[in-house]
């Protein structure tokens, strides 16, 4: 469980997976003005939104959740502002990470 004092971010931008931590870091600081070492996770999707990455500053380094979906896709929570940033919480952040079954996410889309 992560504490509520977390703040948790996602960018809705789709990212390049290949990225590590430093290039995710670059991306929060300079897409997301978010400084990835101030205690925050921030969670990336690529495209075709198969595949999340949550970067996280753990006291002395970096650490990254890698998760690719299988018979799922990710859905990332809308706030239609098109912020490159959105904040969201520790139930939102379990949707996530939990996906979608891509059956029926096509037949409500």
């Amino acid at each position: 469980m992560i504490p509520t004092s977390v703040r948790i971010f996602v960018c809705t931008e789709p990212q390049d997976m290949r990225r590590g931590f430093d290039g995710l870091a670059l991306v929060a600081r300079q897409r997301l003005g978010i400084d990835p070492q101030s205690g925050v996770l921030i969670c990336f999707v690529n495209k075709r939104l198969s595949r999340l990455k949550i970067l996280w500053w753990d006291r002395n380094g970096y650490c990254i959740l890698y998760k690719r979906m299988h018979r799922a896709v990710l859905e990332i929570p809308g706030d239609g502002s098109g912020s490159p940033a959105l904040r969201i919480d520790g139930q939102q952040l379990a949707k996530l990470v939990a996906g979608v079954d891509r059956d029926r996410r096509a037949k409500t889309a």
